[in-house]
């Protein structure tokens, strides 16, 4: 079939935009899959592997003693807790083990599950379980905090203690969302995701590191963190997917908090910009009896990295809390608020 011009001679003006737009994303198409494979390989897999119910999980592993679990947030991967530095804090008391989430980093994520922090939790429970962890701490952070209390709700008996850092616990109205989700939709969103995410992606990452962050300074260790093994394809649309069920599953967890009977300790920054402090932590500290709150004044979304020695203590309070009897007691937590420990000095004194 021939195309025939139009009376100027020349092709129709709708033709040669389609063959235009074609160029443009066959072009950023190229550069997405260079850049993966480049990212790929300047940042091979660092733990190791594990395979559960077909699902292969990618893990690290460092100290020992009592266990601990950390969980990454949105858009992340392992890699935020090692360049925080928290990681290396935490080997020295206790057996750490973290995991890259379920398409994030190197772990699968089979389209044939919705992976909501249930479906995560009960891969995770059973992961430990090949690793002959029976109970453990477990921290989350940011989105991570949805699946540390799905663990922490659906199997008391294995969650020793909660940490919950810079969470979002009720659903508010949020218009990043709802631009976040667009890469989950099927097809256009493929499309996006192997093309034009990615460009935005890195163009936009200046300003979402100032937004988590902010108000606080970015630490030098962040610039370590692998931004292109973030924007590949595969954690574009994983990133999508949760951040579409943010909502709704805040929804149906606020329901349940006050199931929780473990130790709990609530951190957050003071001047979050990403989520509100006053609405979620403090909120949710109100409706865990047995619960802690420390919030961090002049400290922002990353506080594991901007404090990780205050993180740190907030492990130790969890490892060592007597919620139990706090409970049965019906004594009241305190709520804890730091001045600014966000001074070199002050860091190395919590730690």
């Amino acid at each position: 079939m021939q195309i025939q011009p139009g009376r100027n001679g020349r092709m129709p003006l709708y033709f040669a935009a389609s063959a235009t737009i074609g160029a443009v994303l066959g072009a950023a198409a190229l550069w997405v899959r260079y850049r993966s494979r480049k990212a790929e390989q300047e940042n091979p897999p660092k733990g190791r592997f594990l395979k559960v119910d077909g699902v292969r999980l990618h893990y690290v592993e460092y100290g020992q003693g009592e266990p601990l679990v950390l969980l990454h947030g949105n858009g992340s991967m392992i890699q935020d807790f090692t360049t925080s530095g928290l990681i290396g804090l935490a080997a020295k008391h206790y057996r750490v083990i973290v995991f890259d989430r379920p398409g994030y980093g190197y772990s699968d994520r089979p389209r044939s599950t919705i992976w909501t922090p249930a479906a995560q939790a009960a891969l995770f429970r059973a992961a430990l379980w090949q690793l002959e962890v029976s109970r453990a701490i477990v921290l989350g952070h940011s989105w991570g905090n949805s699946v540390a209390l799905a663990l922490a709700l659906d199997y008391p008996e294995f969650v020793s203690a909660l940490v919950l850092v810079s969470g979002y616990y009720y659903p508010t109205v949020r218009a990043d969302v709802a631009l976040l989700a667009g890469p989950a939709v099927p097809v256009i969103g493929d499309l996006m995701r192997y093309t034009i995410t990615p460009l935005l992606g890195r163009l936009a990452w200046p300003l979402i590191t100032r937004k988590l962050f902010g108000p606080a300074e970015i630490t030098p260790g962040f610039a370590s963190f692998p931004v292109d093994m973030a924007l590949r394809p595969g954690p574009l649309r994983a990133s999508a997917a949760e951040a579409a069920l943010t909502i709704p599953d805040a929804a149906v967890m606020k329901e349940h908090y006050h199931e929780l009977q473990m130790p709990v300790v609530i951190v957050a920054g003071a001047k979050d910009k990403l989520v509100t402090t006053e609405r979620q932590s403090v909120r949710l500290h109100q409706e865990v009896a047995q619960s802690t709150l420390r919030t961090l004044r002049g400290a922002g979304h990353m506080i594991h990295h901007t404090a990780p020695g205050y993180v740190l203590a907030a492990i130790h309070e969890a490892a060592s809390a007597r919620t139990n009897e706090e409970a049965e007691a019906g004594t009241e937590s305190p709520c804890i608020e730091e001045e600014s420990s966000l001074r070199p000095e002050r860091q190395t004194a919590m730690q």
